[in-house]
């Protein structure tokens, strides 16, 4: 039986946003579950005056909730100081893509440490 995706994460699934990487970045992070095997891994490009996020990138190796969950947080992230993007939480995440299945609301968790250990 497929799991309920909203028609949301099933857009960025299959047009994800701001897909790649940085070869310049000034950050990176990389987050993997061992449970699952999905990974992200993200890249920032920011402003060192005002240290707003002016660009942002993700790769993705895992399900369509891993995908559309990176996706939405480069959309989330971006134009925000880093100050702002360390308050996004993994709930932003899934609530901005209409709710997650239960099993999946991992997915959200890892592409928002992986945006935390860039910031780091």
């Amino acid at each position: 039986m497929p799991l309920p995706y909203s028609a949301i994460v099933m857009e960025h699934f299959r047009n994800p946003r701001n897909v790649g990487r940085i070869e310049d970045a000034d950050a990176k992070g990389v987050e993997g579950s061992p449970a699952c095997g999905d990974m992200v891994a993200v890249y920032l490009k920011v402003d060192p005056e005002t240290h707003v996020i002016t660009d942002i990138k993700f790769e993705s190796y895992g399900c369509a909730s891993n995908i559309a969950t990176g996706s939405i947080i480069t959309e989330l992230a971006k134009g925000k100081t880093i100050e702002e993007a360390k308050k996004l939480t993994w709930k932003d995440a899934a609530e901005a893509l209409g709710g997650l299945p239960p099993i999946k609301v991992h997915c959200s968790v890892l592409a928002i440490d992986g945006l935390r250990a860039a910031i780091e």
